[in-house]
């Protein structure tokens, strides 16, 4: 049979390259000092650039997880049975360390690290950085119980992945999740109705369904449930001590958008055994100590995920061409990748720089524990939400190409919205900011005292602070308008962080068109003037790297 016609003009896959090689996150170490993690790092990015890895994250979410709630002889069994891919995944990144290890790790900038080769490795497969990311929030909120806290920590901070069905104290190291939200109440976790019943031996019985509980087959969970003090956390194992599965029953898993390769589930609590975790009654400023950490995890796995579509549309337009030149030669191309670019410069360069606070703040810096509670929520809700709008236009870029699951693309797009989704949708995000002012007024004032610090670097900058400090003289609507305020204090936050630290084509772009007002409403808008060459070439992959 003879050939219909020869390919050409198609882009060549984007494999076996250093995912590493971005330069906001080494610029982000290199100014930390932790030049003893570049090595590390880029052993993680060649991973994650290639073949082998990619085709895990292919497998795991092309074979979503399966449910069983009984065995072949009627006996419940409540279990998830997840693709092999899925395993190595979470082998690697425990390994690597992504999950508890930095509260072990004495390195002062282990946090910085780690959120460096999260947000590298983090584009392999998303789903599986939800227990991780998980297991990385529960350690300080555990340490609300010192006693379970010994017990535990040094399993969860363990580099060693162990997914067999066992009592937690005998397994070489263990996976955490969280169990808060119910049906009626989502966001508002107060509303919940799972009750908590003390028992003479300090252990409570918890009865009640909860609507999300990702990873299910986690080997710890903290769930919030009203004990007669009121809304409480627990620490509840899958596993009971003696060997017996704990009541805790499986209903079943979410059909969802995206996120394929990570289970999310319907669970009942019949009389589960659980320990108390903080004082009764304070269940919900017990756990927000995990939910902040996760909400970290947020911003940096929508920056991963601006990175790796800004990458895919630079290196597809690279490779091909239409209407007689290269797509990356063509004038308006070049400024929706530029901008698209500057848009995911900025989201990393700000979330590397709250995971170095979060070094700090752990470290007993108070003033920087203050900043981060404010900028962690301003962050958490203006990257996030810039997401899909990033990874819609990135589809774009590659035409029907990018619209086809082969390409990868499709399944960007839709993790894309989770993220802000998670831990607080926009709403919650953007009143937590105010709920940060309200309960600690010194928050505000850390956080312009931050964006002083660039003063006079940046007439553009300089006046959009201006504006911005104005924009809380009426309190009395502040509620109404807190999307526009708060997104307003995130975009000044980048641009004073890019002002800062950044490259100086990407720090120009950003506050010509993100902070002088001549951006237009989609990407792709750029002003005259900005130097696309320089902006596009560092977010370009470089093949073979």
């Amino acid at each position: 049979m003879s050939a219909t016609h020869e390919v050409l003009n198609q882009v060549p896959p984007l494999v076996d390259y250093d995912a590493a090689d971005q330069q906001p996150i080494l610029e982000a170490l290199q100014r930390a000092g932790a030049h003893d993690a570049l090595d590390e790092l880029h052993e993680v990015g060649r991973l994650a650039g290639g073949a082998t890895a990619q085709r895990w994250g292919d497998l795991a979410e092309a074979h979503p997880p399966i449910l069983h709630t009984h065995d072949r002889y009627g006996h419940r069994i409540d279990e998830v049975e997840y693709d092999p891919a899925y395993h190595q995944l979470m082998t690697t990144a425990v390994e690597m360390g992504l999950h508890g290890a930095p509260w072990a790790d004495p390195n002062p900038n282990a946090h910085l690290i780690r959120a460096a080769k999260m947000a590298v490795w983090g584009q392999v497969d998303a789903g599986h950085g939800c227990p991780i990311s998980m297991t990385y929030a529960v350690v300080p909120a555990l340490r609300h119980n010192p006693e379970l806290a010994a017990q535990y920590e040094p399993l969860l901070t363990a580099r060693a992945y162990d997914p067999a069905p066992a009592p937690p104290l005998t397994k070489t190291g263990l996976i955490a999740g969280m169990s808060m939200t119910e049906k009626q109440g989502g966001s508002d976790v107060r509303a919940g109705t799972t009750r908590a019943v003390p028992q003479s031996d300090g252990s409570y019985l918890l009865t009640g369904h909860k609507w999300f509980t990702s990873a299910p087959m986690s080997d710890l969970f903290l769930v919030l449930a009203q004990a007669p003090g009121g809304l409480s956390c627990f620490l509840l194992p899958r596993i009971l001590p003696d060997g017996t599965r704990n009541r805790m029953h499986l209903q079943r898993l979410k059909d969802k958008l995206g996120n394929h390769s990570n289970a999310s589930s319907e669970v009942e609590y019949d009389e589960a055994v659980a320990w108390l975790v903080g004082e009764e009654g304070r269940g919900v400023p017990t756990i927000i100590e995990m939910v902040n950490m996760t909400r970290l995890d947020c911003t940096i796995g929508t920056a991963t995920g601006m990175r790796v579509g800004t990458a895919q549309a630079a290196h597809h337009a690279t490779h091909r061409s239409a209407f007689g030149a290269h797509l990356v030669d063509q004038p308006l191309m070049r400024n929706v990748l530029a901008d698209l670019a500057v848009e995911s410069e900025a989201s990393t360069t700000v979330a590397m720089w709250l995971a170095a606070l979060t070094d700090r703040a752990t470290a007993g810096d108070e003033q920087a524990a203050t900043l981060r509670r404010i900028a962690l929520a301003v962050s958490k809700y203006f990257v996030c939400k810039r997401g899909p709008i990033h990874a819609a236009e990135a589809l774009e870029c590659l035409g029907g190409n990018g619209y086809v699951e082969d390409s990868r693309m499709p399944r960007l797009y839709r993790e894309a919205p989770l993220l802000s989704v998670w831990e607080g949708s926009g709403n919650v995000a953007a009143l937590d900011t105010l709920r940060a002012m309200a309960k600690q007024p010194e928050t505000l004032q850390a956080f312009f005292d931050e964006l002083d610090t660039s003063a006079g670097a940046d007439a553009r900058l300089d006046a959009a602070v201006g504006r911005l400090k104005g924009a809380f003289g009426d309190f009395g609507t502040l509620q109404h308008r807190a999307r526009r305020v708060v997104g307003d204090m995130a975009l000044a936050l980048q641009g004073s962080l890019l002002v800062r630290f950044g490259h100086p084509a990407v720090a120009d772009a950003f506050c010509a068109s993100r902070l002088a007002g001549d951006w237009g409403s989609v990407f792709g808008t750029l002003p005259d003037g900005v130097d696309t060459a320089a902006i596009i070439a560092r977010a370009t992959p470089k093949a073979g790297s």
